[in-house]
């Protein structure tokens, strides 16, 4: 999950790069709530295995998001703004973590709130695939991940790419997307199932 650049030469020498730092800032600023569909691809180290799942992602800020996955197998991740809980129907298991220890610079931060700033040193990446990038780089040392690039098809949030420690990417595709629309607040209300596990961490 990452964030944003540089100087007026930079912005007359490569004003798309420059747009794509601005264009970030104000998703963040601007974008209060927000719905897509997404595809997700998790690609391993060597590019040999990939995993295509996909889903619904919903937002609003600071800090509510879902993430419910329906194909091929389900799972639903949801930030009410205090706690994060991610449910497993396979397993029938839930696990939960307080907001703060569970957020941080993530990717979902970079989204549905977080301190931009703060929380990621932002820098202008080359554009490709039609998109304009920013790459955003933890400031925390211990972050599950290098690097989080956010991509812009005019103006509105296109893709995400994530690169963790061990060198697996996953990148999101979003279509459909939908800025400022009222999600109801049940969509970020979790209550565990009946008879399922509850791992608090």
């Amino acid at each position: 999950m990452k964030h944003l650049f540089l100087t007026a030469l930079l912005a007359v020498a490569m004003p798309a790069w420059a747009d794509a730092v601005d264009t970030l800032k104000r998703f963040v600023q601007e974008v209060r709530s927000g719905q897509a569909a997404f595809t997700q691809t998790v690609t391993s180290p060597d590019g040999a295995k990939k995993r295509v799942t996909q889903g619904r992602f919903e937002f609003a800020r600071p800090g509510r998001f879902r993430f419910e996955y329906d194909k091929p197998f389900e799972q639903l991740i949801v930030a009410d703004g205090q706690k994060v809980w991610l449910y497993d129907p396979d397993l029938h298991q839930v696990t939960v973590r307080a907001m703060d220890q569970a957020l941080g610079a993530t990717p979902a931060a970079l989204l549905a709130g977080g301190s931009l700033e703060k929380d990621f040193r932002l820098a202008p990446a080359e554009a490709s695939d039609g998109l304009q990038w920013v790459e955003a780089v933890p400031r925390d040392k211990d972050s599950q991940f290098r690097t989080v690039r956010v991509g812009f098809r005019d103006q509105a949030l296109a893709a995400l790419e994530i690169l963790d420690n061990f060198g697996q990417k996953s990148v999101l595709q979003f279509s459909q997307v939908q800025s400022n629309v009222a999600v109801p607040a049940e969509r970020f209300r979790f209550t565990p199932p009946a008879g399922a596990d509850v791992l608090e961490q």
